[in-house]
């Protein structure tokens, strides 16, 4: 039973190819259509240069940043920006459209059945999940396992696309999504394989990573962005308080940057947050800690879970906000969700 099931995995590898999607073409417009309405392609060029290669994502833009870019007057960006709202519709819809386009929304699942449901069926597309908590309480973990559901068929609950992976604290491992492909059946060096990774050092080093994987995915069918961990260079790059209002305008650009490639792209984003202690928690609790970033980081993610520690192996994890999912809690081993033979205890996050 289990060698057929391998055998049925593994040839669904490699992933489909980006013609094979079908409707997710609707999704987004590249770039290179605005030729056919009378933009001249080395202007077209200039804005692939600039890592804009779709319509969607032109119109996420604002023209003084468009007018930014060496080579566009005032002129020829009111003239590409006419032409892509011919392209693209950004003006209103009905709610039945809207709820028409939730549909085209995948979720992927965590591992842990647990999890899933309390997620409504897994992490979303379209949206940023947000998971806090303290080290070795299994952030990570659930990263490196949603590498590989990411890459299962959609009759799977997975996502049938690849993975971008920006790592900001040198806590990927590869040899740990060896057992969990191999859990599911899959072939570990094919799923290595479709999973791209960049190691950042700074929070510019971080933005610019993101503003380059635009040309990637207009191109291959990504499905999942993880950026592990979202505030650690900022915290190292501002310091003190003279410093704060810089730093959360640069994580507000950097978070816009990242609910665009959602949205623009129809992917799902994971990205790990750290904790700070809260002085003002109250005397009643025992060891009050918030999720840094402040209300910036808090107004950008969809979904925010926050990870503690259980009793022994247990890690638990409470829907800490939502849009449309109740509060409740999700209390699993590790080795349940997260199959590592005799490397719990290798898990920093």
């Amino acid at each position: 039973m289990l060698s057929s099931l391998k055998a049925e995995e593994q040839s669904l590898l490699p992933i489909v190819e980006r013609e094979d999607v079908g409707d997710e073409e609707d999704l987004f417009q590249t770039i290179d259509k605005l030729i056919s309405q009378g933009i001249n392609a080395g202007d077209v060029k200039k804005l692939q240069d600039a890592g804009i290669y779709t319509c969607n994502g032109l119109m996420m833009h604002t023209k003084k940043h468009l007018t930014g870019i060496k080579g566009l007057s005032e002129a020829k960006v009111d003239k590409i920006c006419e032409a892509a709202e011919k392209i693209v519709n950004f003006g209103y819809i009905t709610g039945s459209d809207a709820l028409l386009k939730r549909k085209s929304v995948v979720r992927i699942t965590t591992g842990s059945q647990a999890l899933d449901e309390l997620l409504g069926g897994g992490i979303e597309t379209l949206a940023i999940t947000e998971a806090f908590g303290e080290f070795r309480s299994g952030k990570t973990q659930l990263a490196h396992t949603l590498c590989v559901t990411t890459q299962l068929p959609t009759h799977m609950r997975g996502g049938n696309g690849k993975v971008a992976y920006i790592d900001t604290e040198g806590t990927f491992r590869p040899d740990r999504i060896i057992p969990i492909a191999e859990r599911f059946g899959m072939d570990p060096g094919a799923v290595l394989d479709n999973i791209i990774y960049a190691r950042a050092y700074t929070y510019e080093h971080q933005h610019n990573l993101l503003l380059g994987l635009a040309a990637k995915m207009s191109e291959e069918p990504f499905r999942l962005l993880i950026v592990d961990s979202v505030i650690a260079l900022f915290r190292v790059d501002f310091t003190g308080r003279g410093e704060l209002a810089e730093r959360q305008q640069k994580l507000a650009q950097m978070l816009s940057r990242i609910i665009k490639i959602a949205e623009e792209f129809n992917v799902a984003v994971y990205m790990t947050n750290q904790v700070i202690a809260d002085p003002g928690g109250g005397v009643f609790i025992s060891d009050p800690k918030k999720p840094a970033g402040g209300h910036v980081l808090a107004h950008a993610a969809t979904i925010r879970l926050m990870f503690r520690k259980g009793k022994g192996e247990q890690r638990v994890c409470k829907m800490f906000d939502a849009p449309n999912l109740p509060e409740a809690e999700a209390i699993s081993f590790l080795r349940w969700i997260f199959i590592t033979p005799g490397g719990i205890a290798d898990a920093k996050d």
